[in-house]
């Protein structure tokens, strides 16, 4: 009796091993590839739609977009133990240009469950003047008597073109200038998403821009008060910073 008491003790302790062993595999490392599109109110807007398409702002502004580019910068994925995962310096995304809408950092993590958090525009010590030759190519170059540095964004349209006299806005958010002190504020967002994102073999993050956002929340943006000029005027970078913060948000294709 002993003989087999110990027989199943032994062939016990040896599946026990077999399903530890198997239990603490190594994760799969995979690539991370991310993907930007545009939408209003969910509606996906793409570069045909560009003066062709009629939207309605929150204020009730009718505006055709003619064009649209935006920078996003310092990507990183968090894991569900709170372990960072850098995984892109900054992209430069251009509807006129489909091919700014993939973006591969190159960088492999393990498959699991993430978080997503990055900058809209560039961040203080990023945004320095003329340091990227492919955004001073690509004339993204915000004027030093702002304050230097890039652009974060740049929209460009016409509003109330349900109208006979049409007029143009320049949407343009980067650094703000104080006018009551001359001071340069930094004007960048922040994005830490919430939302678990579960990676793995073949997934693509895809950064989702709701255009009619940056008309609403909190600001309901009215048109014939802030169209062009903007980059100079204060309070209207200071609203675009406030509206900025609702326009992203990320999920798996």
């Amino acid at each position: 009796m002993k003989k087999i008491a110990l027989l199943i003790l032994t062939v016990t302790l040896f599946i026990g091993c077999n399903n530890d062993d198997n239990n603490n595999t190594t994760p799969i490392n995979v690539s991370v590839l991310f993907n930007f599109s545009q939408n209003w109110d969910g509606n996906a807007v793409t570069d045909a739609d560009f003066g062709t398409t009629d939207y309605t702002t929150d204020f009730g502004h009718e505006i055709n977009i003619l064009r649209i580019r935006y920078l996003i910068s310092r990507l990183v994925l968090t894991d569900s133990d709170g372990v960072d995962y850098p995984v892109g310096d900054y992209n430069l995304i251009d509807m006129d240009d489909p091919t700014t809408f993939s973006f591969d950092p190159n960088v492999m993590v393990p498959e699991g469950t993430y978080t997503l958090s990055f900058i809209y525009g560039f961040n203080q010590a990023d945004n320095i003047d003329n340091a990227y030759n492919d955004l001073n190519t690509a004339s993204w170059n915000w004027p030093q008597m702002l304050g230097g540095g890039y652009h974060f964004l740049q929209f460009d349209g016409m509003y109330d073109v349900n109208t006979g006299t049409p007029s143009p806005f320049n949407y343009h958010n980067g650094t703000r200038k104080n006018p009551t002190n001359g001071e340069f504020e930094q004007n960048f967002v922040p994005f830490i998403l919430t939302n678990n994102l579960v990676i793995e073999a073949g997934s693509v993050i895809d950064i989702k821009m709701n255009i009619a956002e940056w008309f609403k929340n909190p600001y309901s943006w009215d048109l014939d008060t802030y169209n062009t000029p903007l980059m100079p005027n204060y309070d209207a970078q200071k609203l675009m910073q406030q509206n900025a913060a609702t326009v992203f948000s990320a999920v798996i294709q």
